[in-house]
């Protein structure tokens, strides 16, 4: 029932990382190509890029509080053949420079990598002014841009090296919380929806820390007499419209789990996706238009509703009644 292929053995009781300590291991990796240069907006150690900036120090730029500028300095160093990755809170890039990343990098498809950290309302005590919940749906928009979420630190380590060698824009989202890493290191393919669990009633497709709680959910849905059939969605554009098309056909229903507005995100693309090509009702469950509030994580994903709990009682209404 489950893809061990893609699943540690022990992926229940896996050992907690953050999805962004998956940041520093990948840019050290690819490390060696000498056109890669990293960039930071003061946050060299919370977007976890400092790994990289201690091996490497003569290709790392402490931009300052700049986000906007950063993006510039980025594209100029693109556009002269080097493969800039530049890194600040999702709030703030692209939160805070969406114009600069829209013209200078996307409009030309500049090979800047753009890592998106603390994405979600994961990152908790932070509060709503932090908790950039609209980032995919403001990256997924622009022309030319790939958007990756990955769903631990060891696939984030991958997603980091596909990045590197995709020639054009990448916004890899990543987030704060410690969670379970709980899958195989191997190669990350964009484009790719990868299957991690066979199931009949619905298809249950999520990205990041919501991967591995549908998983679980799965598991628990299963004593009800609902077989989820789980989706790791971890690149979001494009799309791997055939996977998820061959998913729906089987189960004839769909549910989307992300952190993230509801509106615009993995869901939205999804949504679409299904609209055009096989339709069958969609429940999307992420934040619904509205803003998070300052707690630690897990009670704001209780007051946004999407905590397990709730996703749980949703998902059984949603294919039961």
């Amino acid at each position: 029932m489950y893809n061990e292929e893609y699943l540690i053995p022990e992926w229940r009781t896996a050992p907690k990382r953050a999805i962004r300590d998956g940041v520093g291991e990948g840019l050290v990796l690819i490390g060696d190509d000498e056109r890669v240069v990293v960039l930071t907006g003061d946050l060299a150690e919370s977007t976890r890029v400092k790994p990289f900036a201690e091996v490497h120090p003569d290709r790392f730029l402490e931009m300052g509080v700049a986000e906007q500028n950063m993006a510039g300095v980025a594209s100029g160093m693109a556009s002269e053949g080097l493969i800039p990755f530049i890194s600040s809170f999702a709030t703030f890039s692209p939160g805070r420079n969406w114009e600069q990343i829209r013209v200078s990098i996307a409009m030309s498809a500049q090979n800047v990598k753009i890592i998106g950290s603390h994405g979600g309302a994961a990152v908790g005590e932070n509060g709503p002014t932090h908790q950039a919940t609209e980032d995919i749906a403001l990256m997924r928009v622009l022309p030319n841009m790939t958007v990756l979420v990955p769903c631990d630190a060891t696939q984030c380590s991958a997603a980091i090296e596909a990045a590197y060698k995709h020639s054009g824009p990448v916004y890899i989202r990543t987030a704060r919380p410690k969670v379970p890493d709980f899958t195989k290191p191997g190669t990350f393919e964009i484009g790719k929806i990868y299957k991690y669990r066979d199931g009949q009633s619905v298809t249950v497709a999520a990205c990041g820390i919501h991967v591995w709680e549908a998983l679980r959910l799965a598991e628990e849905l299963e004593g009800r007499g609902v077989e989820c059939e789980v989706l790791n969605v971890s690149s979001v554009k494009p799309l791997d419209v055939e996977t998820l098309v061959m998913s729906a056909k089987k189960t004839k229903r769909v549910v989307t789990v992300e952190d993230h507005q509801i509106m615009g995100g993995m869901g939205g693309a999804i949504s679409e996706a299904l609209s055009s090509n096989y339709a069958v009702p969609v429940l999307r469950l992420g934040v619904n238009d509205r803003f998070g509030v300052s707690a630690p994580w897990e009670e704001v994903y209780r007051k946004v509703g999407i905590d397990r709990d709730t996703l749980r009682e949703r998902i059984v209404r949603f294919v039961l009644d």
